[in-house]
């Protein structure tokens, strides 16, 4: 099935069949405000807060089209660490997850929440100093690699180590600081998305990517469920409780017209983060 006829299909396959079905996106509305958690704040081109305290970035823009298509006053964040953005969902302090999250069969079995269409499909690169030693993958052996702790990025670099391509990795809360890591010499390479990769590249300047990009893998426990998965692993979804399902509908919804239009590509046209790839989140 193409993108299209998914994104399409997947608005129009969850309906509100009962009274609870419908209250969250009821609730909502009526408070006025739809509240996702983030965890990657300051995070260009995702998202990031200006001197003024308004925000920018191109998860920022869909997520106020999102908003808008869903008939909701307002749109806004809480600030957390990515480790908490499930367990925030679940114990209501927000009522999405639009966060650069990728949809995987383990949350949504395992965490106990349903992921709307795809709407960015984030790959790895292996981002190295310019000056380092460090010119092709061989050349990772025995070097210490940094990235995120609980994303698909951290499985890739565990992988590498697993495999004998790398000497271990150091885990971080959030995706600034395998950066800051890097710069001060406590790891050898970062291995982290396209995305994050960019911003830190426009405030830091000095650093290179190593050989071709690294696809994210399920692990292989997951590999089963993966392969029948909708979704391209590695596409950012935005994330909704199962009880929800009104909500997951509007939001689907929202992305189609927004997919229909083209918006969703001249917002990362916009942010330079359009690629071909990004044409096709689905099987």
């Amino acid at each position: 099935m193409n993108r299209f006829g998914f994104v399409l299909a997947a608005a129009m396959m969850v309906t509100a069949t009962s009274s609870w079905a419908d209250q969250c996106l009821d609730n909502i509305k009526a408070k006025g405000v739809l509240l996702s958690g983030n965890g990657l704040m300051g995070t260009k081109p995702f998202i990031w807060k200006n001197e003024d305290g308004t925000y920018q970035g191109f998860e920022w823009d869909i997520f106020q089209e999102i908003g808008k298509r869903m008939g909701v006053a307002k749109v806004d964040y809480e600030i957390t660490e990515w480790s908490t953005l499930i367990p925030g969902l679940k114990a209501d302090r927000w009522d999405i997850i639009l966060s650069a999250m990728s949809a995987t069969q383990e949350r949504i079995k395992n965490a106990g929440v349903e992921f709307s269409s795809p709407y960015f499909l984030l790959i790895d690169h292996v981002i190295v100093k310019k000056d380092s030693a460090i010119q092709s993958m061989d050349d990772l052996k025995g070097k210490i690699l940094g990235t995120t702790m609980g994303t698909n990025d951290s499985l890739n670099a565990h992988r590498l180590v697993t495999e004998g391509k790398a000497g271990s990795v150091l885990d971080y809360n959030s995706f600034g600081e395998p950066f800051v890591a890097l710069q001060n010499g406590q790891v050898d390479a970062v291995i982290l998305d396209q995305g994050t990769f960019a911003g830190q590249q426009e405030a830091l300047g000095n650093m290179r990517t190593v050989g071709e990009p690294i696809y994210y893998q399920p692990k292989p426990e997951w590999a089963e469920a993966e392969g029948k998965a909708h979704y391209i692993l590695g596409s950012s979804a935005v994330a909704v409780k199962r009880e929800c399902p009104d909500l997951l509908a509007a939001i689907n919804t929202a992305l189609a017209s927004m997919e229909a239009d083209g918006t969703r590509k001249a917002i990362l046209e916009k942010y330079g983060m359009w690629a071909d790839y990004q044409s096709k989140m689905t099987k």
